[in-house]
């Protein structure tokens, strides 16, 4: 098991999060946020909504970044390095945690300057598949007064974690409610779920 795998593991068991720097080499977030960037630029980017089924919606007030959801079918060779780590870390969990993890799906997020995500739940009311949550940021350079936190709460605080190029975060999607404070610039991060079968 690499380092990074079983540093996740780990805190995972104990903590039920975990944020770890440098998932991905520099050049590979690089690579990401360059094919990111393209996409936004070329219109491959959707509003993200919230809700499930009959209930999804877009709802900017809620929910303010935009979308573009990644495919096995015409990725990159970037993005299948990518997903391979995520698989490395799939069946590192499984191995160790006995979770039953056997999918994860993932899209690019672009916040704009200013756009956020109020606290909310990954997990839909109605559909408990998605069992794990993961950011990868993809930002350059980024600074504490670039903002744009990720904010995990617990039962009596909250923790912020600066979207940082090439850190990873995972938390149990049912057991964490979070939200994204608003970034003073674009802020970009490949975002996704492990899921188990409903």
């Amino acid at each position: 098991m690499s380092e990074p795998a079983q540093h996740v593991v780990a805190e995972l068991s104990e903590h039920g999060w975990c944020a770890y720097d440098n998932f991905i080499s520099d050049t590979l977030t690089e690579t990401l946020r360059e094919e990111a960037c393209n996409q936004w630029n070329g219109g491959g980017f959707r509003a993200g909504g919230v809700g499930s089924g009959a209930l999804h919606r877009h709802d900017r007030d809620l929910r303010g970044d935009d979308v573009s959801w990644l495919e096995e079918k015409g990725s990159t060779n970037a993005q299948r390095d990518c997903l391979a780590r995520f698989e490395e870390l799939r069946l590192a969990i499984n191995r160790d945690l006995q979770l039953g993890l056997f999918e994860f799906e993932c899209h690019f997020a672009r916040y704009p300057a200013g756009g956020a995500y109020g606290r909310h739940l990954d997990q839909f009311a109605k559909n408990g598949s998605r069992l794990l949550s993961c950011v990868l940021y993809l930002n350059e350079a980024w600074l504490p007064a670039d903002e744009g936190e990720l904010r995990l709460h617990f039962l009596d605080h909250h923790f912020d974690i600066a979207p940082v190029g090439g850190r990873l975060v995972c938390f149990f999607s049912a057991r964490f409610e979070h939200e994204v404070l608003p970034p003073r610039r674009q802020r970009l991060s490949l975002t996704g779920w492990f899921h188990r079968r409903p």
